[in-house]
């Protein structure tokens, strides 16, 4: 059987009717071959927002504003596709926000806790969050006031910074980078000395070493001398002391009585001491003495007679 070509061009211009219909639906934000429940929510102001918009939940599209129409109070309704697979809870929330700083908005869904889950066609809280551009004003107005001061600022800087404080400046420099090469060449020979007697620094080391374990030893040694001295105090508090200074005052009245009675011509001693008769006496008794002995040796005859053998002159 031929086909005429009329009827070509009928079949082809009615699918292309059908097609377009299709896509324009689809534009429009209709899928025309799933299932999707409608929703509704009331806003004062959709700036930013349009047909085919997506509805997001944490991120992820379940449908997309199918339909927007303005009430007699200025008010603007809503309507969102969502797909059928997806329960929307009573106490959700449907929030206007911001996806970009040119002020494109999309519906984000804040899913409630509810158990139970709105019916098609019903109405959801409506809720709209301040766009990125508002977010950032107060930002943008610290800013500005901040440029201002650091405007001033500037200005200060440049007034003080006059050709004599610059040169000021420039030399102050020149002395902190002369005074750090002086300090670097100090600091090289500091190293030099260091390392030249660095013998000798490890001995004095040593000897400090060696006086500080002299002083341990010391040290104990104190222990033991404090030790014995406080038993030695020991001893003589817990010692008769009282007894002892009784009899060393009673030794010392002793002595002075003594004293006394040689001092008083009293006695042999006190006599000797003080009789220069008894002096004179004696000096005159060693004189004597003196010349006795003194004649003794030179005429021994004259006071022994004896002889060896028993002879000898009898009348000498």
């Amino acid at each position: 059987m031929k086909i005429s070509n009329e009827t070509k061009i009928g079949a082809l211009t009615a699918v292309a009717i059908t097609v377009l219909i299709l896509g324009y639906s689809f534009l429009r934000g209709n899928d025309v071959f799933s299932s999707t429940n409608k929703f509704y929510a009331v806003y004062n102001s959709v700036d930013g927002l349009s047909v085919s918009k997506p509805i997001l939940v944490n991120g992820f599209p379940i449908g997309h504003v199918s339909k927007m129409e303005l009430g007699q109070t200025g008010q603007t309704t809503v309507e969102f596709k969502v797909d059928a697979k997806y329960n929307i809870p009573v106490n959700t929330v449907a929030r206007l926000v911001s996806t970009d700083l040119l002020g494109s908005k999309a519906i984000v869904f804040e899913l409630g806790d509810s158990k139970q889950f709105k019916e098609n066609n019903d109405t959801l809280q409506a809720n709209v969050q301040g766009s990125l551009t508002e977010s950032l004003q107060p930002i943008q107005t610290k800013a500005e006031n901040l440029m201002i001061k650091l405007d001033s600022s500037l200005a200060a800087i440049n007034r003080i910074l006059n050709p004599d404080f610059q040169r000021n400046i420039d030399r102050s420099f020149n002395s902190i980078a002369n005074s750090l090469q002086t300090l670097e060449g100090t600091t090289k020979k500091l190293d030099n000395l260091i390392g030249s007697q660095s013998g000798h620094i490890n001995g004095i080391l040593t000897n400090a070493q060696d006086v500080t374990g002299s002083l341990k030893i010391s040290a104990a040694n104190l222990n033991d001398i404090t030790g014995n001295f406080n038993r030695f105090s020991n001893d003589i508090v817990n010692g008769n002391i009282k007894q002892t200074l009784d009899n060393a005052n009673k030794a010392m009245a002793d002595l002075q009585a003594t004293t006394a009675r040689i001092n008083s011509n009293k006695g042999s001693l006190g006599l000797l001491l003080n009789d220069d008769q008894l002096y004179r006496n004696l000096q005159n008794a060693s004189n004597n003495l003196d010349g006795l002995l003194i004649d003794v040796k030179a005429n021994p005859k004259r006071y022994v007679h004896f002889s060896v053998f028993g002879g000898g002159n009898k009348d000498k």
